[in-house]
């Protein structure tokens, strides 16, 4: 049996689905807790909501490409790390360091570039140009 690369082992399809679901889970909730607590929570619920998807279109993805996962990984990164500084504001009056808000900003728009660069890149794996782009 072949070895896989760590970043395939370790952002594997499921990886992805799983931060889909828990991103789109969590803007809900989000959202929810800021129509009756207040606070916060309406500020990062766009956040993880809007980001959900491409989590789930990289889990639900055949990619073998390093780029798009890359980009995942930066967009969960920052994704999380802005919302638990919002949520360390909410709770305890203070960021979990300083500028972490702004770190997870500009890591998720680092992502977001990643993917814009991952469009220019030739497809992987050895298929031919002619092969439409399927989701299995």
């Amino acid at each position: 049996m072949p070895t896989l690369p760590l970043y395939r082992r370790l952002f594997c399809h499921r990886f992805f689905c799983l931060v889909g679901g828990i991103f789109g889970a969590g803007g809900i909730a989000a959202f929810a807790a800021a129509k009756h607590i207040g606070g916060f929570y309406g500020d990062f619920a766009p956040i993880l909501l809007g980001n959900a998807p491409v989590f789930l279109l990289l889990g639900l993805g055949k990619t073998e490409s390093c780029l798009p996962r890359l980009a995942g990984l930066l967009i969960f990164l920052g994704g999380s790390l802005f919302t638990a500084t919002l949520l360390a504001l909410q709770y305890y009056g203070r960021p979990l360091f300083p500028y972490a808000a702004p770190l997870g900003g500009l890591l998720m728009i680092g992502g977001w570039l990643l993917f814009t660069a991952a469009a220019f890149c030739p497809r992987s794996g050895g298929s031919s140009a002619n092969t439409p782009p399927t989701l299995h």
